[in-house]
């Protein structure tokens, strides 16, 4: 039987100020992955971890996907999915969309590459409104691409892969837990033209940065008006690690994904790893068990360990 290896990375969405449009792919912390093709029609997932996520495959991110793949091409195969998650689910560092990437990308590989990328998207996405009730590509889209990926549209998709500055991610996840569809639901449903135009500008000022290899115009665009003052209420002590850490050298940074993980976005290692000490300090003297990253802008996404 046909098998293919997975190390797939987690992810940081919005980059503070590009709400459901942009990620990026980081290398820590990442899940493992090992997809079978079966010679039998059945979907059977199987978690090595304790997180108690549900193996029926309509209720489990990885195996949606599956059986969108399986429906849309009529297959008679079906696929065996073994999980190893160490990104963990509420994290906000894309723990539902690894297993979503993964699955999509997993079974193109078994499937002699019949998908292209923006296809697998497209199915992965599937195992997103499951996790959270909305259809977003901001995390899988650099899963899949790698680096830092805009989304431009999702219907239909397209996804405009960004330039992979040189730079360092710093990133705290503390021990709480905040889901994403609850993170949804406290956003505000109007926003002021005001704070539209001046969030388009931070929007179009991270992407010229970006492409610019501009760290100082990044630094200066990686601010939110619409969405992380809401958010960070959630989040023990935000506003004191933001702050702290661009006194010590961070670019900028804020929530990960819905959160509760902060990153922030550094010009060198030792830096980052400044930046790592301090977050977890913060935590450490409120008594929040927390567990700290430091990465460098991860160019490729899902890793293939192991080719059929």
């Amino acid at each position: 039987m046909k098998k293919v290896k997975l190390k797939v990375p987690a992810t940081v969405a919005n980059l503070v100020c590009g709400f459901d449009i942009l990620g990026m792919a980081i290398h820590e912390p990442y899940d493992e992955m090992e997809i079978t093709l079966l010679e039998t029609p059945e979907i059977i997932i199987r978690h090595k971890d304790q997180f108690g996520l549900p193996e029926e495959p309509s209720k489990n991110v990885a195996g949606v996907v599956l059986l969108k793949i399986q429906e849309h091409l009529n297959l008679k195969n079906g696929f065996e999915v073994v999980i190893h998650k160490h990104i963990k689910p509420g994290s906000g560092l894309g723990s539902s969309a690894a297993s979503a990437a993964g699955a999509a990308l997993g079974a193109n590989i078994l499937l002699e590459n019949i998908l292209s990328r923006d296809e697998m998207v497209h199915f992965a996405m599937f195992g997103e409104e499951l996790a959270s009730g909305v259809r977003h590509a901001d995390n899988i889209a650099p899963c899949i691409y790698g680096g830092i990926t805009l989304v431009k549209s999702t219907n239909p998709i397209d996804i405009i892969p960004l330039n992979t500055p040189n730079l360092f991610v710093a990133a705290v996840h503390p021990q709480v837990e905040v889901k994403t569809s609850d993170a949804r639901q406290i956003l505000k449903k109007t926003i002021t033209l005001k704070n539209a135009v001046e969030q388009w500008g931070n929007i179009a000022g991270l992407v010229a940065g970006i492409q610019k290899n501009d760290f100082s115009l990044i630094g200066r665009s990686l601010n939110d008006v619409i969405i992380e003052p809401v958010r960070s209420i959630l989040i023990p002590k935000f506003d004191e690690i933001k702050m702290k850490s661009i006194e010590i050298g961070a670019l900028g940074g804020g929530i990960s994904g819905s959160g509760p993980s902060i990153f922030m976005l550094a010009e060198e290692k030792e830096t980052a790893e400044k930046i790592a000490d301090l977050m977890k300090s913060i935590y450490d003297e409120i008594n929040i068990e927390s567990l700290i990253y430091v990465s460098k802008v991860n160019p490729t996404g899902i890793e293939i360990i192991e080719k059929p």
